[in-house]
């Protein structure tokens, strides 16, 4: 008699417990590879990368000021974001399209789970976007022209607005079950920000979209900006991760990290309206008043030769290239303007802030000059009248009064001493013309250049310019007279007097009739 001894059978136990989550990273992955080379995506990230490189190797460049800067740079991420958006959106919508929907139903990663990996595949788009947003600083920050201070919050605008779209087309996708759905969200988004959203940053409802541009005529100093733009970005962050969990919940998630991570988003995006609803202030507040009347106590001063260069923290370092003009000017000059003390002051008008496009009235202190806070290109011949102005008529609410035949004095010296100088008289002149009677732009109020005047002045620029200088010198009191004539000027400078009809129209100098 045998006995047969029985084991009882042990349940067969998988040797690992499931890696849901790795498999989430991995959907995460394919997903993220696939959204790279959707074709508006693809070719949008080669149109931004080569925006990059043309608009940092522009010469009108060479002189950024950064507080502008970053807040150029949401532009693009603005369309990458809604490419981001749109391919999303396809790829959660792919299993219906393709109708493998019921297929998933056996695999171990659930619906909530393929929501996460769809959503951690915008991750790649956004740190693609926060890369080019730093190239684009950093390349105008090395620039040795560049000026001011830029935010951390302004520059991660574009990455936010990049996540914030995305997670908005992982929602649509899980809320709406058709391919059509995001496209008609997205004209209707770019139709409000176009058309509908407000455009004054001062208005807190603007404040609620994703980008905040606010530009005026000339760049302010960062700390008169005063921009919600911490809260903003933390307005993103909160809004960009509430969607983003909304699909999760949406698609099945109902774990407590999931109903903590809700809470947690939402109430960032609380915080972050609160933070911003001032939005920024419409009028003048106490630093911009003091900014705009009151220069002189919030500037640094330097000496240079025998100028003095007055201006705001920020823009000390550019000094040395207006003193670069003023001595170029200086050297042209007779009599007792050719050592004349100067004091260039940076002026501007915050009164409304980054809006502000009000012209800055000219000084009437003897030997001020005012300069802006842009320099480079059109400003450089501008800067230069202005200083020529004041050396012929004492300050600037005489020169831009100057009407006669001063201004021949006055432009040969703003431009008798650069490289290229018709192509200088054309810059500073409101019309780019380098004939007839046109508009002289200035820092300040602008001047009047007649017909004959222009004439003159041509003729005067394509002669040697060791000539001319002697001439100026040994007459620079009859030249800077307001009494001397049009037809006397060009007498006394070498040039060929004017046919009957412009000297009938420049009678007794007075061309301020024109």
């Amino acid at each position: 008699m045998s006995t047969v001894l029985e084991t009882p059978a042990r349940a067969v136990e998988p040797a690992h417990p499931p890696r849901s989550w790795a498999a989430v990273f991995a959907l995460a992955r394919f997903e993220a590879r696939e959204l790279r080379m959707t074709i508006p995506l693809f070719g949008l990230s080669i149109l931004y990368v080569a925006w990059i490189v043309w608009d940092t190797t522009q010469r009108q460049g060479d002189y950024p000021i950064l507080q502008d800067v970053d807040r150029a740079t949401p532009g693009m991420p603005l369309l990458i974001g809604l490419a981001v958006m749109l391919g999303v959106n396809r790829a959660v919508l792919r299993s219906r399209r393709c109708d493998t929907d019921r297929h998933f139903d056996v695999l171990v990663v659930e619906p909530w789970r393929r929501t996460v990996a769809h959503a951690l595949s915008i991750v790649p788009a956004v740190l693609f976007t926060a890369v080019c947003v730093l190239v684009q600083f950093i390349w105008a920050a090395l620039k040795p022209g560049a000026a001011g201070h830029g935010s951390p919050a302004e520059l991660a605008v574009g990455p936010l607005t990049v996540l914030l779209f995305g997670a908005a087309g992982v929602l649509l996708a899980r809320l709406f079950r058709s391919v059509f759905a995001a496209p008609v969200i997205l004209v209707l988004l770019v139709f409000g920000m176009l058309f509908v959203a407000p455009s004054s940053g001062s208005n807190w409802r603007s404040w609620l979209g994703p980008v905040v541009t606010e530009s005026g005529s000339n760049p302010l100093p960062s700390d008169l900006l005063e921009r919600p733009a911490a809260w903003h970005a933390l307005y993103l962050v909160g809004l960009g991760l509430t969607l983003a969990v909304l699909a999760v919940l949406v698609s099945g998630g109902r774990t407590r990290v999931v109903k903590a991570a809700i809470a947690g988003s939402v109430a960032l995006t609380v915080v972050g309206v609160i933070g911003q609803s001032a939005g920024t202030p419409a009028g003048s507040t106490p630093a911009r008043d003091r900014a705009t009347n009151a220069p002189e106590k919030v500037q640094s001063c330097l000496k240079r030769g025998g100028s003095t260069y007055c201006a705001f923290p920020e823009w000390t370092g550019r000094t040395a290239d207006w003193a670069e003009v003023v001595d170029r000017v200086q050297n042209l000059a007779g009599g007792s303007a050719g050592g004349e003390r100067l004091t260039v002051r940076q002026r501007i008008d915050a009164t409304y802030g980054l809006t502000s496009d009000t012209l800055i009235s000219p000084s009437t202190t003897p030997g001020q000059v005012t300069v802006g806070t842009v320099w480079g290109g059109n400003r450089v011949p501008e800067f230069a009248a202005a200083v020529a102005s004041v050396l012929v008529a004492g300050n600037e609410k005489a020169g831009s009064a100057v009407c006669d035949a001063r201004m021949v004095t006055i432009m040969w010296l703003a431009l008798g001493g650069e490289s290229d100088p018709m192509t200088a008289l054309r810059n500073v002149r409101l019309d780019d013309s380098v004939s007839g009677s046109a508009i002289v732009l200035s820092p300040t109020e602008s001047m009047s250049m007649s017909a004959e005047q222009t004439r003159i002045v041509v003729e005067l620029l394509k002669k040697p310019r060791y000539d001319v200088a002697g001439k100026v010198k040994a007459k620079w009191t009859e030249l800077t007279s307001p009494k001397t004539s049009t037809a006397r000027v060009a007498e006394l400078l070498g040039v060929p007097a004017a046919d009957k009809s412009a000297a009938k129209a420049e009678a007794d100098g007075d061309s301020c009739a024109e």
